[in-house]
Protein backbone atom coordinates (compact mmCIF):
# COMPACT_ATOMS: atom_id res chain seq x y z
CA UNK A 1 0.00 0.00 0.00
CA UNK A 2 1.17 3.22 -0.86
CA UNK A 3 2.45 5.81 2.08
CA UNK A 4 -0.39 8.31 2.65
CA UNK A 5 -1.71 11.34 5.04
CA UNK A 6 -5.57 11.40 6.00
CA UNK A 7 -6.58 14.34 7.52
CA UNK A 8 -10.08 13.99 9.19
CA UNK A 9 -12.39 17.41 9.91
CA UNK A 10 -14.19 18.70 12.66
CA UNK A 11 -18.37 18.57 11.47
CA UNK A 12 -20.95 17.12 13.02
CA UNK A 13 -23.86 15.38 10.94
CA UNK A 14 -27.10 14.81 11.90
CA UNK A 15 -28.88 12.60 9.21
CA UNK A 16 -32.82 11.35 8.20
CA UNK A 17 -36.11 12.13 7.92
CA UNK A 18 -37.60 14.92 10.57
CA UNK A 19 -34.06 15.39 11.52
CA UNK A 20 -34.79 19.29 10.71
CA UNK A 21 -36.75 19.40 14.31
CA UNK A 22 -33.00 18.81 16.39
CA UNK A 23 -31.99 22.15 14.88
CA UNK A 24 -32.69 24.08 17.82
CA UNK A 25 -30.95 21.57 20.00
CA UNK A 26 -28.02 21.67 17.52
CA UNK A 27 -28.11 26.02 17.66
CA UNK A 28 -27.60 25.19 21.55
CA UNK A 29 -24.85 22.44 21.14
CA UNK A 30 -23.02 25.23 19.10
CA UNK A 31 -23.19 27.39 22.14
CA UNK A 32 -24.89 29.80 20.20
CA UNK A 33 -27.92 32.11 21.24
CA UNK A 34 -28.79 33.84 18.26
CA UNK A 35 -29.13 32.73 14.51
CA UNK A 36 -29.28 34.64 10.79
CA UNK A 37 -30.67 32.59 8.76
CA UNK A 38 -29.32 32.32 5.10
CA UNK A 39 -31.73 31.46 2.12
CA UNK A 40 -31.73 32.80 -1.69
CA UNK A 41 -35.08 34.41 -2.66
CA UNK A 42 -36.83 32.04 -3.91
CA UNK A 43 -36.47 29.86 -0.30
CA UNK A 44 -37.90 32.54 1.71
CA UNK A 45 -40.26 30.21 2.59
CA UNK A 46 -38.61 27.29 4.10
CA UNK A 47 -35.91 29.85 6.15
CA UNK A 48 -39.41 31.34 7.35
CA UNK A 49 -40.20 27.66 8.57
CA UNK A 50 -36.64 27.73 9.93
CA UNK A 51 -37.32 31.12 11.89
CA UNK A 52 -40.42 29.62 13.65
CA UNK A 53 -38.91 26.33 14.64
CA UNK A 54 -35.88 28.61 15.85
CA UNK A 55 -38.08 31.01 18.08
CA UNK A 56 -35.92 33.28 20.40
CA UNK A 57 -33.02 31.94 18.72
CA UNK A 58 -33.68 33.30 15.47
CA UNK A 59 -31.94 36.98 14.74
CA UNK A 60 -33.28 37.23 11.25
CA UNK A 61 -33.20 36.32 7.52
CA UNK A 62 -30.84 37.36 4.68
CA UNK A 63 -32.52 35.84 1.41
CA UNK A 64 -30.33 37.69 -1.40
CA UNK A 65 -27.85 34.57 -1.59
CA UNK A 66 -26.91 33.79 -4.79
CA UNK A 67 -24.41 31.84 -7.36
CA UNK A 68 -20.84 32.04 -6.90
CA UNK A 69 -21.20 34.90 -4.27
CA UNK A 70 -20.35 38.03 -5.20
CA UNK A 71 -18.02 39.75 -2.98
CA UNK A 72 -20.63 42.89 -2.82
CA UNK A 73 -23.44 40.57 -1.42
CA UNK A 74 -20.86 39.01 1.19
CA UNK A 75 -20.38 42.15 2.59
CA UNK A 76 -23.55 43.16 2.54
CA UNK A 77 -24.66 39.65 4.75
CA UNK A 78 -21.54 40.85 7.41
CA UNK A 79 -22.90 43.85 7.88
CA UNK A 80 -26.45 42.57 8.60
CA UNK A 81 -25.13 39.66 10.80
CA UNK A 82 -23.45 42.14 12.64
CA UNK A 83 -26.03 44.61 13.01
CA UNK A 84 -28.56 42.21 14.31
CA UNK A 85 -26.04 40.83 16.88
CA UNK A 86 -26.49 37.11 15.54
CA UNK A 87 -23.48 34.33 16.66
CA UNK A 88 -23.93 32.17 14.29
CA UNK A 89 -25.96 31.71 10.76
CA UNK A 90 -27.84 28.87 9.19
CA UNK A 91 -27.73 28.29 5.99
CA UNK A 92 -30.72 26.41 3.86
CA UNK A 93 -30.58 25.56 0.40
CA UNK A 94 -27.79 24.78 -2.11
CA UNK A 95 -23.96 25.57 -2.34
CA UNK A 96 -24.97 29.27 -3.11
CA UNK A 97 -26.33 29.53 0.32
CA UNK A 98 -23.32 27.25 2.22
CA UNK A 99 -20.76 29.71 0.08
CA UNK A 100 -22.67 32.87 1.85
CA UNK A 101 -22.66 31.39 5.07
CA UNK A 102 -18.81 30.86 4.63
CA UNK A 103 -17.67 34.35 3.32
CA UNK A 104 -19.53 35.46 6.53
CA UNK A 105 -17.64 32.77 8.45
CA UNK A 106 -14.25 33.98 6.69
CA UNK A 107 -14.46 37.51 7.26
CA UNK A 108 -16.78 37.13 11.09
CA UNK A 109 -15.16 33.89 12.54
CA UNK A 110 -19.06 33.38 13.28
CA UNK A 111 -19.86 29.26 13.37
CA UNK A 112 -22.02 27.90 10.50
CA UNK A 113 -24.33 24.93 10.61
CA UNK A 114 -25.72 23.84 7.31
CA UNK A 115 -29.20 22.45 6.11
CA UNK A 116 -28.44 21.52 2.46
CA UNK A 117 -31.41 20.63 0.23
CA UNK A 118 -29.50 20.30 -3.04
CA UNK A 119 -26.40 17.46 -4.05
CA UNK A 120 -23.73 20.62 -3.66
CA UNK A 121 -21.86 19.21 -0.84
CA UNK A 122 -19.93 21.97 -0.25
CA UNK A 123 -21.28 22.11 3.53
CA UNK A 124 -18.62 19.42 4.02
CA UNK A 125 -15.33 21.51 2.72
CA UNK A 126 -13.51 23.93 4.37
CA UNK A 127 -13.14 25.37 0.43
CA UNK A 128 -14.91 28.83 -0.44
CA UNK A 129 -15.25 30.84 -3.60
CA UNK A 130 -16.43 34.18 -4.35
CA UNK A 131 -16.32 36.42 -7.26
CA UNK A 132 -14.76 39.96 -7.44
CA UNK A 133 -14.38 41.93 -10.59
CA UNK A 134 -15.75 38.86 -12.62
CA UNK A 135 -13.21 36.55 -11.59
CA UNK A 136 -14.14 33.73 -8.93
CA UNK A 137 -11.21 33.37 -6.07
CA UNK A 138 -11.12 29.71 -3.93
CA UNK A 139 -9.73 29.20 -0.96
CA UNK A 140 -9.36 26.65 2.14
CA UNK A 141 -9.84 28.16 5.56
CA UNK A 142 -11.01 25.99 8.38
CA UNK A 143 -13.13 28.62 9.70
CA UNK A 144 -15.58 28.38 6.52
CA UNK A 145 -16.52 24.50 7.67
CA UNK A 146 -20.00 23.82 8.75
CA UNK A 147 -19.89 23.12 12.47
CA UNK A 148 -23.06 21.15 11.88
CA UNK A 149 -24.55 19.70 9.28
CA UNK A 150 -28.38 18.46 8.75
CA UNK A 151 -29.50 16.39 6.14
CA UNK A 152 -32.88 16.24 6.20
CA UNK A 153 -33.84 14.39 3.01
CA UNK A 154 -37.51 15.49 3.52
CA UNK A 155 -36.25 18.91 2.74
CA UNK A 156 -35.00 18.03 -1.20
CA UNK A 157 -38.57 16.48 -1.79
CA UNK A 158 -39.41 19.69 -3.31
CA UNK A 159 -36.24 20.19 -5.64
CA UNK A 160 -37.40 20.28 -9.25
CA UNK A 161 -35.65 16.64 -11.12
CA UNK A 162 -33.93 18.47 -13.44
CA UNK A 163 -31.85 20.57 -10.32
CA UNK A 164 -31.72 16.98 -8.55
CA UNK A 165 -30.17 15.48 -11.51
CA UNK A 166 -27.45 18.30 -12.16
CA UNK A 167 -27.10 18.93 -8.65
CA UNK A 168 -26.22 14.83 -8.15
CA UNK A 169 -23.84 15.48 -11.18
CA UNK A 170 -22.26 18.29 -9.55
CA UNK A 171 -21.61 15.70 -6.63
CA UNK A 172 -20.51 13.24 -8.58
CA UNK A 173 -17.61 15.37 -10.16
CA UNK A 174 -15.99 15.93 -6.88
CA UNK A 175 -15.41 11.65 -6.13
CA UNK A 176 -14.41 11.49 -9.24
CA UNK A 177 -11.65 14.05 -9.23
CA UNK A 178 -10.97 12.79 -5.86
CA UNK A 179 -9.57 9.70 -6.89
CA UNK A 180 -7.23 11.01 -8.89
CA UNK A 181 -6.33 13.31 -7.11
CA UNK A 182 -2.69 13.93 -6.27
CA UNK A 183 -2.79 13.56 -2.46
CA UNK A 184 -5.38 10.67 -2.66
CA UNK A 185 -5.79 8.18 -0.21
CA UNK A 186 -7.20 4.75 0.32
CA UNK A 187 -10.22 5.93 2.82
CA UNK A 188 -11.28 8.82 0.44
CA UNK A 189 -11.19 6.52 -2.21
CA UNK A 190 -13.58 4.47 -0.98
CA UNK A 191 -16.01 6.90 0.24
CA UNK A 192 -15.78 8.59 -3.51
CA UNK A 193 -16.64 5.17 -4.95
CA UNK A 194 -19.65 4.72 -2.72
CA UNK A 195 -20.95 8.20 -3.02
CA UNK A 196 -20.52 7.93 -6.97
CA UNK A 197 -22.76 4.66 -6.56
CA UNK A 198 -25.48 5.94 -4.07
CA UNK A 199 -25.80 8.56 -6.43
CA UNK A 200 -25.93 6.96 -9.45
CA UNK A 201 -28.68 4.51 -8.01
CA UNK A 202 -30.95 7.81 -6.72
CA UNK A 203 -30.86 9.78 -9.44
CA UNK A 204 -32.89 7.79 -12.22
CA UNK A 205 -35.44 6.93 -9.13
CA UNK A 206 -36.10 10.71 -8.22
CA UNK A 207 -36.78 11.12 -11.83
CA UNK A 208 -39.30 8.43 -12.19
CA UNK A 209 -40.43 9.48 -8.63
CA UNK A 210 -39.35 12.75 -6.97
CA UNK A 211 -41.41 11.86 -3.97
CA UNK A 212 -38.89 8.51 -3.36
CA UNK A 213 -38.12 9.68 -0.08
CA UNK A 214 -35.64 6.33 -0.40
CA UNK A 215 -33.93 7.79 -3.43
CA UNK A 216 -33.67 11.42 -1.47
CA UNK A 217 -32.06 10.14 1.50
CA UNK A 218 -29.59 7.36 -0.97
CA UNK A 219 -28.91 10.97 -3.16
CA UNK A 220 -28.33 13.03 0.34
CA UNK A 221 -26.13 9.82 1.58
CA UNK A 222 -23.84 10.01 -1.50
CA UNK A 223 -23.78 14.16 -1.46
CA UNK A 224 -22.08 13.96 2.04
CA UNK A 225 -19.62 11.19 0.76
CA UNK A 226 -18.45 13.18 -2.15
CA UNK A 227 -18.51 16.64 -0.26
CA UNK A 228 -16.36 14.89 2.00
CA UNK A 229 -14.01 13.79 -0.60
CA UNK A 230 -14.07 17.31 -2.04
CA UNK A 231 -12.89 18.71 1.35
CA UNK A 232 -10.06 16.24 2.10
CA UNK A 233 -8.27 16.35 -1.09
CA UNK A 234 -7.38 18.46 -4.20
CA UNK A 235 -9.56 18.42 -7.47
CA UNK A 236 -8.24 18.96 -10.85
CA UNK A 237 -8.72 20.70 -14.58
CA UNK A 238 -12.65 19.57 -14.49
CA UNK A 239 -13.17 21.68 -11.46
CA UNK A 240 -10.60 24.35 -12.70
CA UNK A 241 -12.72 24.52 -15.98
CA UNK A 242 -16.17 25.35 -14.11
CA UNK A 243 -14.73 27.66 -11.84
CA UNK A 244 -13.99 29.36 -14.98
CA UNK A 245 -17.04 29.06 -16.83
CA UNK A 246 -19.35 30.04 -13.82
CA UNK A 247 -17.01 32.92 -12.24
CA UNK A 248 -15.78 34.55 -15.52
CA UNK A 249 -18.83 33.86 -17.54
CA UNK A 250 -21.57 33.45 -15.01
CA UNK A 251 -22.73 30.09 -15.96
CA UNK A 252 -24.77 28.23 -13.81
CA UNK A 253 -22.72 25.98 -11.30
CA UNK A 254 -24.46 22.72 -11.49
CA UNK A 255 -25.37 22.24 -15.03
CA UNK A 256 -21.82 23.50 -15.80
CA UNK A 257 -20.07 20.69 -13.59
CA UNK A 258 -22.87 17.98 -15.07
CA UNK A 259 -21.78 18.95 -18.95
CA UNK A 260 -17.89 19.39 -18.31
CA UNK A 261 -17.41 15.95 -16.37
CA UNK A 262 -17.76 13.56 -18.97
CA UNK A 263 -15.17 15.73 -21.32
CA UNK A 264 -13.10 16.27 -17.99
CA UNK A 265 -12.67 12.62 -17.51
CA UNK A 266 -11.92 11.78 -21.33
CA UNK A 267 -9.36 14.56 -20.87
CA UNK A 268 -7.67 12.23 -18.12
CA UNK A 269 -8.71 8.57 -18.80
CA UNK A 270 -5.85 7.65 -20.07
CA UNK A 271 -3.16 8.78 -16.96
CA UNK A 272 -5.46 7.34 -14.44
CA UNK A 273 -6.77 3.65 -15.54
CA UNK A 274 -7.69 2.59 -12.18
CA UNK A 275 -9.48 5.80 -10.88
CA UNK A 276 -11.71 5.72 -14.17
CA UNK A 277 -12.38 2.15 -13.66
CA UNK A 278 -13.84 2.64 -9.89
CA UNK A 279 -16.20 5.20 -11.70
CA UNK A 280 -17.03 2.98 -14.10
CA UNK A 281 -18.36 0.04 -12.01
CA UNK A 282 -19.54 2.81 -9.35
CA UNK A 283 -21.93 3.87 -12.29
CA UNK A 284 -22.41 0.37 -13.87
CA UNK A 285 -20.74 1.20 -16.86
CA UNK A 286 -17.55 0.32 -18.60
CA UNK A 287 -16.69 3.99 -19.46
CA UNK A 288 -16.35 6.79 -16.78
CA UNK A 289 -16.25 9.82 -19.42
CA UNK A 290 -19.67 7.60 -21.05
CA UNK A 291 -21.56 6.83 -18.36
CA UNK A 292 -21.69 9.77 -16.40
CA UNK A 293 -22.84 11.62 -20.22
CA UNK A 294 -25.46 8.95 -20.22
CA UNK A 295 -26.43 9.57 -16.94
CA UNK A 296 -27.04 13.32 -17.32
CA UNK A 297 -28.39 12.81 -20.86
CA UNK A 298 -31.11 9.28 -19.58
CA UNK A 299 -32.51 11.70 -16.43
CA UNK A 300 -33.32 15.43 -18.96
CA UNK A 301 -30.09 17.35 -17.43
CA UNK A 302 -28.33 19.48 -20.29
CA UNK A 303 -25.38 18.21 -21.98
CA UNK A 304 -23.88 20.96 -24.21
CA UNK A 305 -22.50 24.22 -23.05
CA UNK A 306 -24.20 26.52 -25.21
CA UNK A 307 -27.95 25.82 -23.87
CA UNK A 308 -26.62 26.96 -20.92
CA UNK A 309 -25.89 30.66 -22.06
CA UNK A 310 -22.05 29.84 -23.24
CA UNK A 311 -21.56 31.89 -26.63
CA UNK A 312 -18.64 29.94 -28.60
CA UNK A 313 -16.59 33.42 -29.20
CA UNK A 314 -15.68 33.00 -25.08
CA UNK A 315 -14.13 29.56 -25.67
CA UNK A 316 -10.82 31.13 -26.34
CA UNK A 317 -10.70 33.46 -23.56
CA UNK A 318 -12.19 30.29 -21.14
CA UNK A 319 -9.18 27.98 -22.51
CA UNK A 320 -6.84 31.38 -21.76
CA UNK A 321 -8.21 31.77 -18.27
CA UNK A 322 -8.22 27.98 -17.74
CA UNK A 323 -4.22 27.76 -18.96
CA UNK A 324 -3.21 30.75 -17.13
CA UNK A 325 -2.27 28.73 -13.43
CA UNK A 326 -0.77 25.55 -13.51
CA UNK A 327 -2.23 22.64 -11.17
CA UNK A 328 -2.32 19.44 -9.96
CA UNK A 329 -3.77 17.50 -12.88
CA UNK A 330 -3.10 13.63 -14.09
CA UNK A 331 -2.47 14.23 -17.51
CA UNK A 332 -0.21 17.83 -18.30
CA UNK A 333 -2.40 20.77 -18.99
CA UNK A 334 -2.27 21.15 -23.08
CA UNK A 335 -3.67 24.47 -24.68
CA UNK A 336 -4.88 22.84 -27.90
CA UNK A 337 -6.26 20.07 -25.99
CA UNK A 338 -8.32 21.69 -23.38
CA UNK A 339 -9.49 23.77 -26.60
CA UNK A 340 -10.68 20.92 -28.15
CA UNK A 341 -12.52 19.45 -25.04
CA UNK A 342 -14.04 22.90 -24.59
CA UNK A 343 -15.50 22.92 -27.69
CA UNK A 344 -16.70 19.13 -27.08
CA UNK A 345 -18.59 20.79 -23.98
CA UNK A 346 -19.84 23.37 -26.32
CA UNK A 347 -21.36 21.04 -28.92
CA UNK A 348 -22.54 18.42 -26.11
CA UNK A 349 -20.85 15.44 -28.08
CA UNK A 350 -20.78 12.42 -26.44
CA UNK A 351 -16.94 11.31 -25.73
CA UNK A 352 -15.82 8.42 -27.47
Amino acid sequence: MKRFHYQSLPSRVVFGAGSLAELPQEIDAMGAHRALVLCTPEQRGMAERVVALLGERAAGVFDRAVMHVPIETAREAREVAHQLGADCAVAIGGGSTTGLGKAIALDSGLPILAIPTTYAGSEMTPIYGITEAGLKKTGKDIRVLPRTVIYDPELSLGLPVGLSVTSGINAIAHAAEGLYAVDANPIISLMAQEGIAALGRALPVIKANPGDVTARSDALYGAWLCGTVLGAVGMALHHKLCHTLGGSFNLPHAETHTIVLPHALAYNAAAVPEAVARIATALGGTNAAQAVFDLARDNGAPVALRDIGMLEADLDRACEIAMSNQYPNPRALEAEAIRRLLQDAFEGRRPG
